[in-house]
């Protein structure tokens, strides 16, 4: 989500009324939900539905043609620096569609032309022979969901690929890309720590430019927080997590962020934008925006049920929640993005994305360093080893 060639902000202090004043505004990103998807995982707690019947795609690529109309005003002129297709599972839909709205986008906003266009996939096979089309509609990086590739961990996870779909994905997909991301997750259930270093050797033998190793988590509103399945211990998570780390840096993987490793120089851009505070359209059913104007930052949440989203979006009005970021908030929310990151962030950047003199948190950040969970200088600020391990506890004390 950075972007070498993004611009670089500047901003005035905040205005007498409190409301910051950007002199430049920060990149911007368009995310795309896509809601659908095969199977609804137990763990998945993301706006997706089961598809049940055929999909509406046709319609439902006009209405995210019609709600980024809508937006038009609101980032007019500016230029998009990435493109993340997300869901659900995006290659649920044709590749023509995908080709569809990446021409529609480039009609009416201008679009980097090295811009990191991702898209999201499944493993199965159905997906996998979308993947050469994908590429030639203007996709360069593919991000596969993996999660495991032991049979009865899939099976626990509800996935509906198998382990042969699952290297075969990940070989096709080299073949056509040359930035691919492959997610995994560990701590999974019944799983061992020999079992969840075979998933990593086994991603790590491909090669891909990109891993993200998850730690499972039993979230609100999911089958497993409804049936919680027994799920490692503490120690022997952090185990798990210490080996990934262990191997991952051993094969040249640098760890960036919270759950992200890559080979030098294939850090995911769209993300790195969020964790930077940067700006991101997002279009489609649910889809949250953060916006940057003259003098305000703004959240946007679009409407969340698919069938209500193609309606309301046709009609021009596809979001249904707005409000303006407080400058009370402004400083948590930029440390809940930034702090993820391993090495930081400069100082500086701070003032440029929220318009707040860094100084305005010199009582939480002296109690951080304090405690052992950032380290800083007059350059840069970054959690401690310490800090990453207790992330929460970090964010915690940056609440308004």
């Amino acid at each position: 989500m950075g972007n070498a060639k993004a611009l670089k902000a500047h901003f005035l202090p905040f205005t007498a009324h409190g409301s910051p004043r950007f002199r430049a505004l920060p990149p911007l990103a368009l995310y795309i939900h896509i809601p659908w998807c095969v199977k609804k995982c137990p763990y998945c707690d993301f706006n997706s539905h089961e598809a049940r019947g055929e999909v509406p795609e046709n319609q439902y690529a006009e209405a995210l043609i019609a709600d980024l109309e809508s937006a038009l005003p609101q980032v007019w002129g500016r230029k998009i620096q990435s493109v993340f297709f997300g869901g659900g599972t995006p290659s649920i839909f044709h590749s023509q569609t995908i080709d569809a709205i990446l021409t529609a986008l480039r009609a009416r906003l201008p679009v980097e032309p090295c811009a990191e266009i991702t898209i999201e996939a499944n493993p199965g096979t159905f997906e996998a022979e979308k993947f050469a089309a994908f590429r030639a509609a203007g996709v360069n990086r593919l991000s596969i969901g993996i999660q495991s590739f032991n049979p009865r961990h899939l099976k626990a996870l509800g996935r509906i690929h198998d382990e042969k779909e699952a290297r075969q994905a990940v070989e096709i997909a080299l073949y056509h890309f040359d930035n691919i991301n492959l997610d995994l997750m560990y701590a999974l259930p019944g799983q061992t720590p020999e079992e969840a270093r075979q998933d990593i050797e086994t991603a790590i033998s491909y090669s891909p430019q990109h891993i993200s190793a998850y730690h499972l988590t039993i979230e609100p509103n999911t089958f497993f927080h409804r049936h919680p399945p027994q799920l490692p211990d503490d120690e022997t998570s952090a185990e798990m997590q210490e080996m990934i780390e262990q191997a991952l840096a051993a094969r040249g993987y640098e760890h960036y962020e919270t759950s992200a490793f890559a080979l030098k120089g294939f850090q995911s851009r769209h993300n790195m934008n969020y964790w930077l505070f940067g700006d991101y359209l997002g279009i489609g059913a649910g889809a949250h925006s953060k916006i940057s104007f003259a003098q305000s930052i703004v959240r946007q949440a679009r409407y969340k049920q698919p069938k209500e989203y193609i309606n309301q979006a046709l009609r021009g009005t596809p979001v249904q929640e707005e409000h303006e970021i407080g400058s009370c908030d402004l400083g948590f929310e930029f440390m809940m993005n930034a702090l993820r990151l391993i090495g930081g962030f400069p100082a500086g950047l701070f003032e440029e994305r929220t318009g707040l003199p860094i100084g305005s948190l010199q009582k939480q950040l002296n109690t951080a360093e304090q405690r052992g969970l950032i380290d800083r200088d007059y350059r840069r600020v970054a959690p401690t080893p310490r800090g990453q391990r207790f992330l929460n506890d970090l964010l915690k004390l940056f609440l308004p």
